[in-house]
């Protein structure tokens, strides 16, 4: 029962990411919040980040305020998991 939860809260995650790649302010910053998707695991469920998730991560840092204040990405962005995936790939999460 719990993996299902995960895996409906996965899909709507990627389906968010997918959505906002697609806007036209997303690209014009090149803030990509598909590039992020890989990170799923440890913002949703408190696994350790991935090396491929830290790259992202790091890829994607100057766009966190931006994530941050939109409503789609706030709860991701402001979770416990998710400060502690920045905090085990090494990044400080912004002051916005």
């Amino acid at each position: 029962m719990a993996k299902a939860v995960v895996a409906m809260m996965l899909v709507a995650l990627v389906a968010v990411v997918v959505a906002a790649a697609s806007a036209p302010g997303a690209a014009a910053q090149q803030c990509n919040a598909s590039e992020l998707v890989v990170c799923a695991p440890a913002i949703i469920s408190g696994a350790a980040p991935t090396a491929a998730c830290c790259s992202n991560l790091r890829a994607q840092e100057g766009c966190f305020c931006q994530y941050a204040q939109d409503p789609a990405y706030s709860g991701y962005i402001d979770s416990p998991n998710a400060r502690r995936a920045l905090a085990a790939c090494g990044i400080t999460l912004p002051s916005c």
